[in-house]
């Protein structure tokens, strides 16, 4: 019998069929981390989306055979504590590769052709004291004929380069150490960071990535550039990025996610008015459609791992 415990279920709005074995089931719609032990006490199989487990708490949980991510990424589990206890780790793959690329355009079209300056424009009134049928007090550009540039080759950030390409756009992926994708063609991060009229991020935090966007890497794109993070907070530093919007160092930025979600203590991204900036609350992997793959296969998972057929493992 296997005892299944979802930390956070909350997270993921989607139905979840029954596992095919013998189990009991319990879920929390959310739970903080000093409840985590408790919750797993007895628990072979823990369910999280962003509830961290960490080594003093694996340390408290005997019988905890399988931790399974209801995300791809994985940085709020201690993985090196895991693998020294024998604790599998599974995640999702491939479930995002439509409503991720698509939120990311949707930020991209809305700031290249200034929706948001004419929207608030039009909601002040500004258009019914014009004496022509139009005002363009804000630049538009085309997509058709401009370069992306994209900071990882993975699933996601092919997806976008085809969407790019069936625009019309030039796609440029940054070099990086091993793996890389077949029939990917890489330049230096320098040259994307100068040539590129949009940098979209699409690649994972790790401790050499964090802040790898920093104020000298905006000084060196365009003043035309656009920024696009549908990736991980933390990427870049906010406080650079805000710096560098203010002062027209880019043109602007459109961000899903932030380097402390919820951003309960503030954060310097939350303070900019500017429609040169768009922030949603870290939903573009949220499409109904994502949101119902990943529920499936996060039940995939775990059906695998207690057959004995394990998919998907971290470790």
């Amino acid at each position: 019998m296997q005892n299944i415990v979802f930390l956070d279920r909350q997270s993921l709005k989607a139905d979840l069929r029954a596992p095919s074995f013998a189990h009991e089931w319990t879920e929390h719609v959310q739970t903080r981390p000093d409840q985590v032990v408790e919750r797993l006490q007895h628990a072979t199989v823990a369910i999280t989306n962003k509830v961290p487990i960490r080594r003093d708490t694996l340390a408290q949980l005997p019988q905890l055979k399988l931790i399974a991510m209801a995300a791809t990424g994985y940085d709020v589990i201690d993985i090196d504590a895991c693998r020294e206890r024998g604790v599998a780790v599974v995640n999702i793959r491939n479930y995002a590769v439509h409503t991720v690329p698509e939120h990311a355009f949707a930020l991209i079209f809305a700031l290249r052709r200034n929706l948001m300056a004419y929207r608030d424009d039009v909601l002040k009134g500004r258009w019914q004291t014009e004496e022509q049928f139009c005002f363009f007090d804000y630049p538009i550009r085309d997509l058709h004929g401009s370069t992306l540039g994209i900071f990882g080759e993975g699933v996601l950030g092919q997806a976008t380069a085809k969407i790019a390409q069936a625009l019309g756009m030039k796609v440029m992926f940054a070099d990086h150490a091993p793996p890389k994708a077949a029939g990917v063609d890489f330049v230096p991060p320098e040259q994307v960071f100068a040539e590129s009229d949009i940098i979209s991020l699409h690649c994972p935090l790790t401790p050499a990535s964090r802040h790898f966007i920093g104020m000298p890497q905006l000084q060196q794109m365009k003043r035309s550039a656009l920024l696009i993070n549908t990736s991980r907070g933390g990427l870049v530093d906010e406080q650079a990025l805000k710096v560098a919007l203010q002062t027209g160092v880019i043109a602007g930025a459109g961000f899903d996610v932030l380097s402390q979600e919820p951003p309960k203590d503030g954060n310097p991204l939350l303070d900019i008015r500017s429609p040169n900036f768009i922030l949603t609350p870290h939903v573009a992997w949220a499409s109904l459609q994502a949101m119902q793959f990943l529920a499936d296969q996060l039940i995939d998972n775990v059906e695998a791992f207690v057959a004995g057929k394990p998919q998907h493992l971290v470790i």
